[in-house]
């Protein structure tokens, strides 16, 4: 331990319980502060994650170290540089900063394979709850508890969660819209306080509340305005057939009543029984809004998909009484104005795709932007939190994009979002 009462570690040898003081800018690492102690492994990916060679250390404030894992201390070497014992290095500063970008990037495409890995992982354990629900109730029932149990948990797993836009290709809509309704409806059921027994209620009628279209053609199966009106009485039966299939899973009574009230509004104008809004359970709201939503951004014929921040903006001006108040405004505040998957013009004059919306700061998305000096698949997201980020100017459709922002940021056709831990990254670092 040197004079000054810290010592250095290799990225390598961080372990729980260790005290770390970051030699960094608060807008070079994600964490609240810049000295505490490590409590769990995600902190550790996090700090490796950072690029950085050496990580200081205080002892004195640290967990002892176990017998079988001791931490070796790094040594400064001259001006600064780092010396492992038993040998030396130095890395000339331009070095240091392309090894911290490629850190960085490669902890951020190790983020969203994580993401997709999930999400896809969600979308096969929703077919094979489908595939036995009929003729065996009891394997559906159990598949859907485990996997809407390991979505809660990934709600509740962090103080602060991100909802993260996915890679393209991720399922087909059948799928991909129920998972994308029961993310987003655990997020903002943890918005409004629901513990987690109320979560798991609200996750099975969101994961479930479409079962019903199997008993539909599939040319009904997805609400389209060129329906007759024999076509709409039969595609709102999907709510009832619904309810008869998740009766035979002995789902619990808030969950049905959740899959019964997902298209009920509350100026009485939804459907199947047109009930009022005090007669509308919470999650029944939650749900009721959250389908909606993903249904304007990703409905049946792309052609008609309004982009995530129209979405937002139109229910909020035109359908403003269809749906709660305090419902509608914790999931603005969590989607934030920009949510993820809109186009967005930066101050700067640059054109961005918002990947990332951390739900506790919502005005501060995380955007992939279109810098033609940096490649693509070298690109950092970078984090408009930070102090010296530029600001969003406006919205922007796709359609309006120059040609090469199009192929540069290839903004989605299909949106789906998982949970994130945030990375930040700062303006200097995303755009040369």
């Amino acid at each position: 331990m040197t004079d000054t009462g810290h010592d250095y570690v290799a990225p390598d040898q961080l372990r729980l319980g260790l005290y770390v003081e970051l030699e960094v800018g608060w807008m070079a690492h994600p964490f609240p502060n810049g000295s505490f102690k490590i409590s769990s492994e995600r902190q550790i990916e996090t700090l490796r994650g950072l690029g950085l060679q050496r990580i200081r250390i205080v002892p004195a404030k640290s967990d002892p170290v176990p017998e079988a894992s001791p931490v070796l201390p790094i040594e400064a070497g001259p001006a600064g540089a780092p010396r492992a014992q038993g040998g030396s290095f130095a890395l000339t500063p331009e070095q240091e900063r392309r090894e911290r970008h490629r850190a960085m990037l490669k902890a951020q495409r190790d983020s969203l394979a994580a993401c997709d890995q999930q999400f896809g992982a969600a979308i096969r354990g929703y077919e094979s709850v489908l595939d036995p629900i009929r003729t065996e109730p009891a394997v559906a029932a159990r598949q859907c508890r485990e996997l809407v149990h390991r979505l809660v948990a990934d709600a509740l797993a962090q103080a602060e969660s991100s909802i993260r836009l996915l890679s393209e290709g991720m399922g087909d809509r059948a799928s991909m819209h129920p998972v994308n309704v029961t993310v987003l409806s655990l997020l903002l059921g943890k918005a409004l306080g629901l513990a987690a027994g109320d979560l798991q209620d609200l996750g099975t009628g969101a994961f479930l509340h479409d079962i019903g279209k199997i008993q539909l053609p599939e040319r009904l199966r997805w609400m389209d305005s060129r329906f007759s009106a024999a076509d709409c009485r039969a595609y709102q039966d999907h709510v009832a057939h619904g309810l008869l299939l998740a009766k035979r899973l002995d789902i619990s009574g808030a969950a049905l009543r959740a899959m019964a009230e997902h298209h009920e509004l509350m100026d009485a104008s939804g459907f199947p029984r047109k009930v009022p809004g005090d007669a509308i359970s919470l999650p029944g709201k939650i749900l009721a809004l959250v389908n909606r939503y993903d249904n304007m951004c990703n409905p049946a014929r792309p052609a008609a998909a309004v982009t995530p921040h129209e979405a937002l903006s139109l229910v909020f001006s035109e359908m403003k009484a269809r749906y709660d108040g305090v419902v509608l405004a914790a999931f603005i505040r969590m989607m934030g104005v920009y949510p993820p998957g809109s186009v967005v013009q930066l101050s700067n004059g640059h054109y961005a795709l918002v990947v990332s919306v951390n739900s506790s700061r919502p005005l501060k998305p995380r955007v992939l932007v279109h810098d033609p000096a940096v490649p693509r698949e070298d690109a950092l997201i970078l984090d408009l939190e930070g102090g010296d980020a530029p600001g969003i100017r406006r919205s922007v459709r796709p359609v309006a994009l120059p040609r090469a922002a199009v192929d540069y940021l290839s903004p989605r056709t299909r949106i789906c979002y998982f949970f994130e831990h945030a990375m930040a990254v700062s303006p200097a670092e995303a755009i040369a």
